[in-house]
C-alpha cells in the first residue's frame, strides 16, 4: 500500500511586491525635485528659460506625488505588516514627516510656477487643497511621530531625521502667506496670516529643543556612519525654511493686518534671517565636509542623498527673500550660488535613483543588523533605512 503524503500548503506570494518596502522617504523625492521649481523661480534674477524650466519640474513633482500616493496606498492595503513595522521604526517612522512637506511643496508649486500653465484659478484652488491636507498631515507627525518616539522608541540614538515631522508645520508656514491674498480682505487674511505665524512658532521651538541634543550628539558622539552621513543636511531645513518664512509674513501683512503690525513683520524678517542664515551657512560648511569625509571612507548611494535637495532649496528661498527685504546684492550672490548647488545636487541625486530604479536595486528592503552594543545599533538602523 502507498501512503501519499499530505501536501505541504503554498505560501501565497505577496501581492504587488514591488511596492512592499516603499517607505515614506520616498517623498523626499517629490520634495527634492518641487523645490528646484519653487527655488529658481524666487531668485532675483531671471535668465531666459529658467521660468519655463521650473514650470517642467514642478510638474514632474507633480506627476511623482500623484505616483506615490497611489503607490503608498497600495503599500498600506497589501502589505500592512511592513507598513506598521516602519510606523514603529524609530529609523523610518520620523519620514511620516515628508509626507505632509511633498504636499505642502506641491501646492506652493502650483501657485509659484504652475500657474503659467494651469492658469491663476485652478491654481489657486490647487495650492489651497493641498495646503490643508498638507497641514492636517504636517500637525498630525508633529504630535505623532514625537509621541511614538517618547512611548515607543526610547533609547534610539538622536539623527537629524528625527527633525522631519517637525519641520512639516513650518513649511506650511511658509506656504500660507502666498494664498492670503485671495482670501476676503479683513478677518479671513488676518486669521490665515497668523495661523502661518502660529505654525511658525510651533515648529520652531519644537526644532531648538532637539537641534541642541542633535548637535551634542555630532560632537561627542563621533562621526555619523557613512551612509547616514548626508542626513545632516536635514538641519538646513528648519533654518531656511524659517528665514522664508518671516519673509513671506512680511510679504503678506500689508494686505491683512494693520501698518504698524505690518511694518513689524518686515522688521522681524530682516532681524530674524540674518543671523538665522548665518548660522545656515555655518552648518552647511560643516555638513559638507562630513560628507566630504564620508565619501572618501566609501559612501554609496542611498535615499538619505535626497537631503541635499530639499533643505538646500529652502536656503534658496531664504536668501532670495533677504535679497528683497534688505536689498543687498550680497544675499542675491548668495541664492544664486546656493541654487546652482541645488541644481548640481539633484541632477546627481535624481540620476542615481533613476538608475537604482532600472537595476532593480530601489526600493531595496531592509539589510541585516548586524549585533552591535546598545549604543551603536541605534546608528546601525538608521544607516539601513533606504
Amino acid at each position: 500500500m502507498v501512503t501519499v503524503a499530505p501536501a505541504l500548503p503554498l505560501t501565497p506570494r505577496p501581492a504587488l511586491p514591488f511596492v512592499r518596502y516603499l517607505g515614506p522617504n520616498w517623498y523626499a523625492t517629490v520634495m527634492g525635485t518641487a523645490v528646484v521649481g519653487t527655488a529658481g523661480a524666487a531668485l532675483p534674477v531671471h535668465p531666459p528659460g529658467l521660468r519655463p524650466a521650473c514650470t517642467a519640474l514642478w510638474a514632474l513633482s507633480l506627476i511623482l506625488l500623484v505616483t506615490l500616493l497611489t503607490a503608498r496606498a497600495l503599500h498600506w492595503r497589501h502589505h500592512r505588516d511592513r507598513a506598521r513595522a516602519d510606523l514603529l521604526d524609530p529609523a523610518a517612522a520620523p519620514f511620516y514627516g515628508c509626507l505632509a512637506m511633498a504636499l505642502l511643496a506641491v501646492g506652493a508649486g502650483a501657485l509659484s510656477v504652475g500657474r503659467d500653465w494651469l492658469g491663476t484659478g485652478p491654481a489657486v484652488v490647487l495650492d489651497a487643497v493641498l495646503f490643508g491636507a498638507g497641514t492636517v498631515v504636517a500637525l498630525a507627525a508633529a504630535v505623532g511621530v514625537p509621541y511614538l518616539m517618547a512611548v515607543r522608541h526610547h533609547g534610539a540614538e538622536p539623527t537629524p531625521v528625527w527633525l522631519l515631522p517637525l519641520v512639516a508645520p513650518m513649511v506650511s508656514a511658509a506656504s500660507g502667506p502666498a494664498l492670503v491674498p485671495y482670501l476676503p480682505p479683513g478677518q479671513a487674511r488676518a486669521t490665515l496670516l497668523l495661523a502661518c505665524l502660529a505654525l511658525f512658532g510651533l515648529s520652531l521651538l519644537a526644532t531648538l529643543a532637539l537641534l541642541p541634543v542633535v548637535f551634542g550628539r555630532l560632537l561627542t558622539g563621533g562621526p555619523l556612519p557613512p551612509a547616514l552621513t548626508p542626513a545632516l543636511f536635514l538641519v538646513l531645513g528648519p533654518l531656511g525654511q524659517s528665514t522664508t518664512a518671516v519673509g513671506r509674513f512680511a510679504e503678506a501683512a500689508p494686505g491683512a493686518v494693520p501698518g504698524p503690525e505690518a511694518r513689524a513683520f518686515a522688521v522681524f524678517a530682516v532681524l530674524y534671517g540674518v543671523p538665522v542664515m548665518g548660522f545656515a551657512l555655518l552648518w552647511l560648511c560643516l555638513a559638507g565636509a562630513q560628507v566630504a569625509r564620508a565619501r572618501r571612507e566609501g559612501m554609496c548611494f542611498t535615499m538619505t542623498w535626497w537631503a541635499f535637495t530639499f533643505p538646500v532649496g529652502t536656503c534658496v528661498t531664504g536668501a532670495a527673500v533677504l535679497a528683497r527685504h534688505t536689498g543687498l546684492v550680497a544675499f542675491a550672490v548668495l541664492s544664486v550660488a546656493l541654487y546652482a548647488v541645488l541644481v548640481a545636487a539633484w541632477g546627481v541625486v535624481a540620476a542615481c535613483t533613476v538608475r537604482g530604479l532600472l537595476s532593480g536595486a530601489l526600493p531595496a528592503g531592509p539589510r541585516p543588523v548586524p549585533a552591535a552594543p546598545r549604543r551603536a545599533r541605534g546608528r546601525t538602523r538608521s544607516a539601513a533605512v533606504r
